[in-house]
């Protein structure tokens, strides 16, 4: 489905106009119709996959307890 760059902006939760640096850039793929700028929201679902195993991993990690430290007596 191809959405415009507000859309895409909203969908992404980032301001346009980095959306639309980042299509200048070529970092996002865009088709021109002549009349504005459509953007495939499809090249996004690695983008959102990687997003959540992310956040799952970082919740690991919070929820991780820290060891105990290591009682080490100086012997000088």
């Amino acid at each position: 489905m191809y959405k415009t760059i507000e859309e895409t902006a909203i969908e992404l939760g980032m301001p346009e106009d980095q959306v639309l640096r980042l299509v200048y850039e070529g970092r996002i793929r865009s088709v021109y119709d002549g009349d504005q700028i459509l953007i495939n929201s499809g090249q996004f679902s690695t983008y959102f996959e990687q997003l959540d195993r992310i956040k799952e991993e970082i919740e690991i990690w919070r929820n991780t307890p820290i060891p105990e430290d290591i009682d080490v007596k100086d012997e000088d």
